[in-house]
């Protein structure tokens, strides 16, 4: 009997996996991994970015055929041999007997076709079924993934869906032949908090219905908790510590783990140090009935409407709500980016119109924000030039310094950013925020994109130039574990309005909107049996 023969026969796990190892040139990206998953189990890789988590997820399909990578060690997905499977057998199982649903879900679905039309695409590559029945196999998978007015959305392109919808509609694709394996890798990376607990409340759901095998790749700890039996630790390509998730994270053995759990951002654990004390400092911004919209006639819509703050030398004020509040428009017009369509910002007591060099910007995409043709060091200069400083020595040691402030290295200087990790192009960002010499600093979604040690690094590197230079900080994000340790005051936003602002310990402690109370019971919880009671709680909190 063949290798391939032999492995088509039904296996006893759902995916078992031996000293698998995989290199590209000369990097070893995973290096000796052991696991097996049972059928109906669910399994979380996690780790920090470049622990090999998605290297593993690609392996189990085969992808790294035909890229240059080096695969060896067993893999057995649904009893097919991938290693040794012909390309044929390989078809079959991706999408049919096991199917993956990737980080971006815009990057992997054609932009030119409707969702409906690639879903049932995919359904009669693998049956063979008529157009007829595999659109009906699409609306219907779309309605199961909680797509309201399946039958018309279906008609819709992915850049008409909201990033949760997209999310959704993919799970829905992954969903149409039924597979018995469905490797999410990052699921919720980019959504917001209400949207990411519905994606894996959907996907628990999904698996108490169809008994399907989840391999979970993430490197947030609370979306392991909420979702997964078992949890193995990587980091470096190999695996650190493996076993039942309530084990792992309410006892690890292995430093990593402890390091890696200590620098998860917690909801119930209040801000240890304030930054203003008990007395209010002086005003620096003054934001009065701000209102901002977009569009024209009867399109026209307000981002922002009648939203008013006050934020004082030194201290930290935390904006949460989820994508579509309106807190990146309310950012950008505190900065001076947008002009209020009415009512004021108003600088150490003063109406202020434009850019104001005295209040600067840290945007959410380090990437987009920094030009991929200039160095960083050139990037970081740009306000000193601003200011009129001509000196290119005097220059150039400024930003050297900067550079080292934030924790890089002055020689980075004639670097360029695609030769920085996320975690250094963001502490760039945050230099050329510096450059200008400001009191406050907007930081819109500073450390979305981040895994939890990285984030840990960079918030507390935040924390110790606002204590070091007296900067005041609004700190825009959907996180709420996030806002809550950097933030002494929370102002939370919703439908571009302000609904609740306050202390962050009474804002969290004792809610009194219900959409707050509805951000809160979203939060991922570390402790699996807080998870389910979070989870039963979401079914009754539902603001309309």
């Amino acid at each position: 009997m063949s290798d391939v023969t032999k492995a088509a026969a039904p296996a006893r796990d759902l995916v078992e996996v031996s000293d698998l190892t995989v290199d590209f040139g000369d990097l070893r990206a995973v290096d000796g991994l052991t696991f097996r998953l049972e059928r109906g189990a669910a399994l979380a890789l996690v780790g920090e970015s470049g622990s090999g988590k998605s290297t593993v997820a690609s392996a189990l399909l085969g992808l790294h055929r035909g890229t240059g990578a080096r695969v060896g060690g067993a893999i057995e997905v649904a009893g097919v041999d991938v290693r040794r499977a012909p390309e044929e057998a390989l078809r079959r199982l991706r999408g049919g007997k096991a199917a993956m649903v990737f980080q971006d879900p815009l990057s992997s679905l054609d932009p030119y076709y409707a969702i409906g039309d690639q879903i049932a695409e995919v359904y009669r590559v693998h049956t063979r079924a008529s157009r007829r029945a595999a659109r009906a196999r699409a609306v219907e998978v779309l309605d199961r993934v909680g797509i309201a007015d399946a039958v018309r959305r279906s008609r819709s392109r992915p850049h008409e869906f909201s990033g949760g919808m997209r999310q959704r509609a993919l799970i829905a694709m992954a969903l149409a032949c039924e597979p018995d394996l469905l490797i999410a890798d990052e699921p919720t990376t980019a959504l917001d908090v209400t949207v990411q607990a519905q994606i894996l409340d959907l996907l628990h759901t999904l698996r108490e219905e169809t008994g399907m095998g989840l391999l979970l790749v993430t490197h947030d700890v609370g979306v392991a908790a909420e979702s997964v039996d078992e949890v193995l630790v990587m980091r470096h390509g190999r695996a650190v510590e493996h076993g039942p998730v309530a084990d792992v994270l309410g006892a690890p053995e292995q430093p990593y783990t402890r390091e890696l759990l200590g620098a998860v951002p917690r909801v119930e654990v209040p801000r240890a140090v304030s930054g203003t004390g008990e007395a209010p400092s002086e005003v620096v911004l003054e934001a009065t009935g701000l209102r901002r919209e977009f569009g024209r006639g009867k399109r026209a819509f307000a981002a922002v409407d009648d939203v008013s703050l006050t934020i004082h030398r030194g201290e930290t004020l935390g904006i949460v709500g989820e994508s579509g509040s309106g807190k990146t428009t309310l950012g950008r017009m505190l900065v001076g980016l947008l002009e209020p369509t009415a009512g004021e910002v108003r600088y150490d007591g003063h109406a202020r119109v434009g850019v104001n060099p005295a209040v600067q910007m840290v945007f959410q995409d380090p990437v987009s924000s920094l030009n991929p043709r200039r160095s960083v060091g050139e990037s970081i200069a740009d306000p000193l030039r601003a200011r009129g400083e001509r000196d290119e020595e005097d220059i150039r040691e400024r930003v050297r310094e900067l550079l080292e402030r934030v924790g890089l290295v002055a020689a980075h200087y004639d670097r360029y950013p695609h030769e920085f990790s996320g975690g250094q192009r963001q502490r760039v960002g945050i230099a050329r925020a510096l450059a200008a010499d400001p009191r406050l600093i907007v930081c819109d979604e500073p450390v979305s994109a981040l895994d939890v040690t990285t984030q840990a690094q960079v918030v507390a590197m935040l924390g110790e130039l606002q204590r070091e230079l007296g900067l005041a900080l609004v700190f825009v994000a959907h996180d709420l574990a996030v806002i809550r340790q950097v933030s002494d005051r929370v102002a939370v936003m919703r439908r571009g309005r302000i609904v609740e602002e306050g202390p962050a310990d009474e804002v969290y402690d004792n809610p009194q909107d219900p959409y707050t109370k509805q951000l809160l019971a979203a939060v991922p919880a570390l402790d699996p049996r807080i998870a389910v009671q979070r989870r039963a709680a979401r079914r009754e909190l539902t603001v309309v």
